[in-house]
């Protein structure tokens, strides 16, 4: 049994046109893909929980002007 600090190992199936848009974030960003995985989990949760207090979650743009709203979480 690993210790509760060990990383945990997972496998990812996913499609070549997944995998390329993971691939394309990773080299946009100076990051690996299990990095921008990792940050995806950490946005999903925001979304959920924000949906759990009946709240919204979107993308402003400078002027403070809602540009998307992000749904189905």
């Amino acid at each position: 049994m690993a210790a509760d600090n060990e990383p945990i190992r997972l496998t990812l199936t996913m499609s070549p046109a997944l995998n390329a848009k993971l691939e394309q974030l990773a080299t946009a960003n100076c990051a690996t893909k299990a990095e921008i995985l990792r940050k995806a989990i950490v946005l999903y949760e925001l979304a959920y929980r924000a949906g759990l207090k009946d709240q919204r979650l979107g993308v402003f743009d400078k002027d403070e002007c809602l540009v998307t709203e992000i749904v189905g979480v």
